[in-house]
């Protein structure tokens, strides 16, 4: 076993044992800024059993995924009310013409974009779980100012500023996931968390047919859980109340594998540049941003396009939920398979996509009158969530270095910021009832990630 004294090089940033060098060797900035510095070292003396392990991963499971999970849900919610609130003339209500209602779908986007920077430094420089707490509350706030909001210009601005604050929370906890599962565990437990965009959806869709508005109590309810953020989420092993000191200990050294890091406030060029050459996050980039539009036609006019298909309000909201709950079939099915089986992340990706390349073609192309091959067509285009969540997985647990991963985090959210601001503006109203311009997006944008997946797999 190797000696106390030694840590890895940039401490957290690879804290596994097979590249080491001696503790002294590091300067006093150094072991300040590697979060997790000192119980990696303690953690090199602790052999745990394997009733601790089974005990701990549990204990991590019960506490970690529900709180991220929940606020996954809440983000998505409130960001997509909107699709649900235009089933119910909105667009009337707020004086809504030509396509101002595609720009207020994807100004959100637009300040996701401006505030994933800001929010990434300070998920880096400060506790994760505080940022993500006064994010929630802020975005809180915002929602229901959103309910107020008389004019266009007002929704618009406040539209934009929920975006900056909804920036903490994706990138954030795909950071966080890495801190607290070993790589075998991450894709599973990244599909779990990540499917709280079905059950949101699931929710929305009834709350949405309950009251026939844009919904009010969402903002309320976001506000009161950024407190449960704030006093009970940990965004790592070293600082988790609900983690006795040897279960600490034991959370640091199983994640010390993944040879990925804790998290360091330093910040490292060497590894900046690698995150702009790797070929993997150009096709990821790419990969995102193509599978992205199609992700903004879906958050922002699914109602619609399913009304349009002649169906009344009240059936639109329970069809609209049925493509919920294939995308969270769909994710725990992936997660399971890359669980499972080895070296299988990708190709099960490649295979959900090729699924929604299939179901978005035979929405462009089957006539109008098939009307339930087409709507069984548009709810499985919901399985794409499973690319997008490979990519999450891989920045969390395939690329070393918090530099290295805090810069992939922020290209892939780029690129889904502008896939998604781009989406809404293929739906055009002159389109209806068929939108053949929404499919062939849909058609093109996953075209696109299933030959980036496919180059991907041959790397």
């Amino acid at each position: 076993m190797s000696s106390p004294n030694q840590a890895p090089v940039g401490a957290a940033d690879r804290p596994d044992k097979l590249k080491i060098v001696q503790a002294d060797d590091m300067d006093v900035s150094e072991q300040e800024n590697a979060v997790g510095y000192r119980e990696y070292l303690e953690a090199l003396d602790v052999e745990p059993t394997v009733r601790e392990l089974r005990k701990l991963r549990w204990k991590i499971d019960l506490i970690i995924l529900p709180m991220f999970l929940i606020t996954q849900a809440l983000q998505f919610m409130d960001k997509t009310s909107l699709n649900y609130a235009n089933l119910f003339n909105y667009q009337d209500a707020l004086g809504l013409k030509g396509n101002q209602f595609n720009y207020l779908s994807a100004m959100v986007y637009a300040g996701y974009f401006f505030g994933q920077y800001p929010c990434g430094w300070l998920i880096g420089r400060y506790p994760a779980q505080k940022v993500l707490a006064i994010s929630v509350l802020a975005w809180g706030v915002l929602v229901i100012l959103m309910t107020q909001a008389r004019s266009y210009s007002s929704a618009l601005a406040v539209r934009f500023i929920m975006g900056i604050f909804e920036a903490a929370v994706t990138p954030g906890l795909t950071l966080m996931t890495g801190f607290w599962y070993t790589r075998r565990e991450i894709p599973l437990r990244q599909c779990i968390w990540y499917s709280a965009l079905g059950w949101g959806g699931i929710i929305g869709s009834y709350i949405s047919m309950g009251i026939s508005k844009l919904p009010t109590d969402l903002g309320g309810v976001t506000c009161l859980w950024a407190l449960v953020i704030w006093f009970f989420m940990a965004d790592s092993p070293t600082n988790a109340h609900f983690l006795s000191h040897r279960e600490r200990l034991i959370a640091v050294k199983r994640v010390a594998s993944n040879e990925t890091g804790i998290k360091n406030k330093r910040f490292d060029r060497k590894q900046l540049w690698v995150g702009f050459t790797d070929p993997k996050m150009i096709l990821l980039f790419i990969s995102v941003f193509a599978a992205a539009i199609p992700n903004g036609v879906v958050n922002s006019f699914s109602t619609v396009i399913i009304r349009d298909m002649g169906f009344d309000t009240t059936k639109t909201t329970e069809l609209k939920s049925v493509g919920d709950a294939v995308q969270v079939v769909a994710l725990l099915i992936g997660g399971a398979i890359t669980l499972n089986i080895p070296n299988s992340r990708l190709l099960t990706a490649t295979v959900a996509n090729l699924l929604c390349t299939v179901a978005a073609a035979c929405m462009a192309y089957l006539p109008r009158s098939n009307t339930w091959g087409r709507l069984v067509s548009f709810w499985l285009v919901n399985s794409q969530s499973v690319g997008f969540t490979v990519s999450l997985t891989t920045i969390s647990s395939n690329m070393a270095g918090y530099t290295h991963r805090s810069l992939a985090s922020a290209l892939v959210f780029t690129a889904y910021c502008w896939g998604n601001f781009a989406g809404p503006f293929v739906v055009k109203e002159s389109d209806a009832p068929r939108y053949e311009g929404a499919a062939i997006g849909l058609l093109v944008g996953y075209a696109i990630k299933l030959g980036c997946h496919l180059a991907l797999l041959g790397k």
